[in-house]
């Protein structure tokens, strides 16, 4: 008599495999599932959705909910996820990144999961494009430019322009359209031609469809935060992470 097949936990009687499960923190509250992350991995992913509350993209703003992001890695390890991500950029580059660290292992100390956060994800991106000398396209008021300009030099990078949209208060991100944001990264890119690659900086920005036309337009790659990070953290929970159609460090 042949000894019976064993199932993976991820596999179904049907050799159909189960969907990974993907925790994502978002800074503000009611972030539900991103429709980013749909249409990039489909059914090969379940997201599980914790929030911090938010309110404004400022130094006191992020300061505000800080403590709240153990407590919400906890609570996603506790719901099933498999690996975690901390969506946000400006949440865990805006003390640098050293303290960009501690956040991630304030997340796996809690989850006990491999973990990783949405600036992490950029400047792996970047680096993956072979990116030295970069343009940075932002929601951010000038306080948070600055921020993010002396992050990615810790980095390594040449940050020879960072052009923010001004916005602070969270709820006025979901106002800037996709043919704003093409313009306005096509704008970032023409004041400093010797770029590289571009940054798109805020996870609040919708930018998976434009990443194609913007690489397009300006003949260099293009990393941006939500989308890069979903990649990061499709690669934790065992996928490749390639999704076609969507830029260069995506489709490959």
């Amino acid at each position: 008599m042949s000894e019976p097949t064993m199932l993976s936990p991820h596999t179904t009687s049907a050799s159909k495999a189960l969907p990974r499960r993907l925790g994502l923190i978002f800074p503000p509250a009611g972030r539900g599932v991103p429709e980013e992350g749909l249409a990039m991995y489909g059914d090969r992913i379940e997201y599980l959705i914790e929030t911090l509350g938010l309110e404004t993209m400022t130094p006191d703003g992020y300061d505000a909910v800080i403590d709240r992001i153990g407590p919400a890695a906890k609570q996603l390890a506790e719901r099933g996820a498999e690996a975690i991500v901390l969506m946000g950029t400006s949440l865990s580059f805006y003390r640098g990144e050293e303290f960009n660290r501690v956040l991630t292992n304030r997340l796996q100390e809690a989850s006990r999961v491999a973990c990783t956060t949405m600036s992490t994800a950029i400047t792996d991106g970047l680096k993956a494009v072979g990116a030295r000398k970069v343009v940075v396209a932002t929601a951010y008021n000038e306080t948070v430019n600055e921020r993010v300009r002396a992050f990615l030099a810790e980095h390594g990078f040449t940050v020879l322009a960072v052009k923010g949209l001004g916005i602070e208060a969270v709820e006025d991100i979901s106002s800037v359209t996709q043919p704003q944001l093409i313009e306005f990264g096509a704008s970032v890119v023409s004041s400093a031609p010797q770029a590289d690659a571009l940054l798109i900086s805020c996870g609040g920005l919708r930018t998976l469809e434009i990443l194609a036309p913007l690489e397009a337009r300006t003949k260099i790659p293009a990393v941006s935060s939500t989308p890069h990070a979903l990649r990061a953290g499709a690669r934790l929970v065992g996928l490749d992470g390639k999704v076609a159609g969507y830029g260069a460090l995506l489709s490959r």
